[in-house]
């Protein structure tokens, strides 16, 4: 490891910074991994027009999406756990780039969806490992900022997504925008493989950057299964959070073309500056939420009221989306649900930084893992509701309605259900929760 060697009158050891370089690394897995989900939707008013997708046919192959990923959360946690950020986080990544491209191959409702559930298997470790990496690589009082950072990364493939896709799509047809965002999680793959290790066994991480990482109490050397872990109060809180905060998530990504192009007339080719407008506020918004409760903190609050606070004020920007079906501009539309989706991701940052605030890390990843499966039902549910409620009522009121309230629901069941954060006591897992 690289440090300043110590003599009489020399300063103390400078710290590396190279987590940021690990964080950088999740972000862009991040990007890449929004990206390959947000293919469909950007293609999604050209396939239904190829093929004649009904509103629930859309929702049926959307569905199938996120009943695979609430799936694999079954067991990408525990297997990350075990196995270990580095080769974990490698295969879910290399599964989850083939299915991506694999989509090129489908012709049919049943071979998308087919396609859609693979990906969503493979697409489920994202979290959890990259989650367990922030464990891994930061203090407590930075996990919130790096976690926003990564979490950054899903905007940013949202964005990146409808500026590449339209354009691959109208040059050389839309299976190759499916081929080429699906193979670039490969090129990650050769960046991360060479470049991770564990903080103590980097050459890179000096003495003072690793004091740094470890400067928080040391976790108690134990492990949880997920039947131990679901005896406590502060799993059910992560888990409410993420079912009502997630499915408003995948209703934004898997129908906002949709929406616009029903409401507002808008085709592959204008798609575009939309969605960029959306998701570009969304990346704002999961820097700025992570970092002010870590500013927060800063200053001597404590993480429950510091956390806490940040996503009451997420929850409080989210409710005036409500009114975007009803508004007659396209652009006040965009603008309405661009607000609501930076307030999820700043909501997202925190609600997913809880999960090292209350666990060790040893079982940070699991944890993640049984709230994203909730999340992924959530998802599931309002895309089977979506093309039903779309066809039935020709309107996209009640999602938005529903879509307004969620995150002052889902605050309001992680305060009932760990109203100080306190931390789970895994050593005495198998007492009462």
């Amino acid at each position: 490891m690289s440090a300043i060697p110590s003599s009489p009158g020399a300063h103390a050891p400078v710290a590396s910074r190279y987590r940021w370089i690990i964080c950088a690394l999740l972000f862009f897995a991040t990007t890449i991994n929004y990206v390959d989900r947000a293919v469909l939707g950007v293609l999604a008013p050209t396939l239904s027009t190829e093929f004649g997708w009904s509103e629930q046919d859309y929702g049926v192959i959307s569905a199938s999406f996120t009943l695979a990923y609430a799936i694999g959360f079954l067991v990408a946690g525990w297997f990350i756990d075990r196995v270990g950020t580095r080769v974990g986080y490698s295969v879910y990544l290399a599964v989850w780039s083939v299915a991506a491209a694999a989509h090129a191959l489908a012709k049919s409702v049943v071979g998308f969806s087919i396609a859609r559930f693979a990906l969503g298997l493979g697409e489920s470790g994202n979290f959890p490992a990259a989650v367990k990496t922030v464990a891994e690589w930061f203090p407590k009082r930075e996990r919130a900022l790096a976690t926003g950072v990564f979490n950054a990364g899903s905007n940013i493939g949202a964005i990146v997504a409808p500026l590449l896709v339209p354009w691959l799509a109208l040059t050389w047809g839309w299976r190759t925008a499916f081929v080429a965002t699906g193979l670039a999680g490969l090129v990650w793959l050769a960046f991360w493989l060479p470049v991770y290790r564990r903080p103590a066994e980097h050459p890179k991480v000096s003495p003072g950057e690793l004091a740094l990482i470890h400067s928080d109490p040391p976790d108690p050397p134990v492990r949880a299964s997920w039947l131990q872990l679901l005896r406590f109060r502060q799993t059910w809180a992560f888990t409410a959070g993420k079912f009502l905060s997630d499915s408003v998530w995948w209703f934004y990504l898997f129908w906002f073309p949709m929406f616009m192009a029903d409401r507002f007339g808008v085709d592959l080719r204008t798609i575009g500056l939309p969605m960029v407008t959306v998701f570009l506020l969304a990346d704002v918004g999961s820097v700025s939420g992570g970092w002010f409760s870590s500013s927060l903190m800063k200053r001597g609050w404590s993480a429950n009221r510091a956390r806490k606070t940040a996503m009451l004020i997420c929850a409080l920007c989210i409710l005036p989306v409500v009114f975007a079906p009803h508004v007659e501009g396209q652009w006040v539309a965009v603008w309405l649900i661009g607000l609501a989706a930076a307030a999820h991701q700043g909501f997202s940052a925190n609600l997913f930084t809880l999960t090292s605030d209350m666990f060790p890390r040893a079982a940070v990843a699991s944890v993640v893992g049984i709230g994203g499966f909730a999340g992924a039902m959530g998802g599931f549910f309002m895309n089977l509701g979506a093309g039903w409620l779309r066809e039935s009522t020709g309107s996209y009121a009640a999602m938005f309605t529903m879509a307004g309230g969620a995150y002052l629901a889902a605050l309001l069941a992680i305060h009932l259900l760990a109203p100080r954060l306190e931390p789970a006591r895994l050593d005495r897992a198998d007492a009462p929760a």
